[in-house]
Parts: structure tokens; sequence; C-alpha cells
């Protein structure tokens, strides 16, 4: 695993994606999403805020704040205030590009792809990325902010998973966004060529879904994580995007 680190406090990111915070206040994703994926039903702001509600009922510990893992976009593109970052270790999960979506980092005739976290199984090697602490007395501001990014659809299942520093030590748990293999977005195993196509093709009002995987990639390396899966599709996503000599 690599080395922890800890950042100290820090605002959010500014944005050079086309995902920003004052986006997600006005609203603006569910339009872009319902645009592309009319058979997608959104959900409303009721079923988000209920969604919300029972994750923090569901709270293993109660104290001066709690942690968020993040293991794509959210590394690099966090749009929220945060009090700390650190290396975490989640067992039992993987990232996986299984989420298709024509918005965003796709269209409806070129449907990109973004991370999902997959069960991993037993004797998976999990899944190692960041975490950001969020205070307490600005709980429900910046979970918002998060269920109007992950939630549109129910592409995402929010849930609570066991958090280990680099050294394997306990800390705690974290809200991640797992994948629900029943959403409309699913897309399973995709063959690896048709992955890299994808990603070096789509683009969307975002961006672009080779934007996406190389700022995830570069996330990763940043905090001293290598991941043979992300650096290997970088790797071919980036000879397919070179002009033939």
């Amino acid at each position: 695993m690599a080395q922890d680190t800890t950042a100290p406090a820090a605002e959010p990111r500014p944005a050079e994606t086309g995902l920003t915070r004052e986006l997600l206040l006005q609203g603006a994703l569910p339009a872009l999403v319902a645009a592309a994926h009319p058979e997608v039903r959104l959900l409303s702001d009721e079923e988000r805020a209920a969604s919300l509600r029972a994750i923090l009922d569901a709270r293993p510990e109660h104290g001066d704040g709690l942690w968020v893992f993040a293991y794509g976009s959210l590394i690099w593109n966090p749009l929220i205030h945060h009090t700390a970052r650190r290396l975490a270790h989640v067992p039992g999960w993987r990232r996986s590009f299984c989420l298709s979506t024509k918005a965003g980092r796709g269209t409806p005739d070129n449907p990109g792809l973004m991370l999902g976290l997959r069960s991993d199984g037993a004797h998976g090697l999990g899944c190692t990325g960041a975490v950001f602490r969020i205070a307490e007395e600005l709980l429900e501001q910046e979970l918002d902010i998060l269920w109007r990014r992950e939630m549109v659809a129910s592409g995402y299942i929010p849930r609570w998973v066991p958090i280990e520093d680099a050294a394997g030590g306990a800390l705690g748990a974290a809200i991640a966004f797992t994948i629900n293999p029943k959403g409309p977005t699913y897309c399973g195993d995709l063959p690896e060529a048709d992955v890299v196509r994808r990603l070096a093709t789509a683009r969307g009002g975002l961006g672009t879904a080779a934007e996406y995987l190389f700022r995830t990639r570069d996330g990763l390396v940043e905090m001293g994580i290598h991941d043979p899966f992300v650096e290997r599709l970088a790797h071919l996503v980036d000879l397919e995007l070179k002009p033939a000599a």
C-alpha cells in the first residue's frame, strides 16, 4: 500500500472540469442527465433527502465530523469543504469502469464510462483512495452537495464502509458511493478494448472521458497510490490518442 499522507484543512479546489459547486447548487446536473438519459428515472428532491437521512441514521460513529471515501473524480475535484484529506484503504471493494454515461462525459451516440466501486470479494486486494473529513457543523450543507452530485438517479448506492490507514490500522468508517448493479447505467465488465475506445473517444458537456481517466490517475499518483488497473488504462488510452507516426 502507498505511504500514508494527511492534508491540513482545505477549501474546495477550483474545478478545471465542467463540474462545479455552483452547477450543483443551481440544480443543473439533473437537467443534463435527463436530456441524455430520457429513459432513466431521476430521484426526486424528497427521495434524495430520504437517502441522505438513511445514511446519517445508520452512522456508526458520532463525533466531530465524518469521513467520505473518494476513489475517482472526488479525489481531484471534491467540491466540498473539508478539514483534512488522507490516504485510506477500503477492503473488499475495487475500482471498475462500469458506469455508462450518455451525459457529462459522453453522448447517446458515444457513451462514456465512469468509475464505480464494486464488490471485490473476500480475497480481493481492496481499493486505496482518499478520505475527506467533513466537520460536524457543515455535515448538512456539504453532504447535500455530495448527494446532488452522486445521487441524481440510482446509479450508486451510498453506504458505510470500513477504512484503514496505510499500515492496515482501522480508521473507522466512511461514506462511499458504491455501484448499483441493478442501476440503469450499470454496464458490468466490458472487454478492455471497448473500455479503452470509449475512454479515448467519448466527450460530453462536462468534458472528455479521457480527462476523467487521466486526472484520476494523476490524483492517485499525487497521493503516492499505485493502481495498476487505472495506470494500464491510462497508458492504453494515451496510445490511442497519439497521432500515428
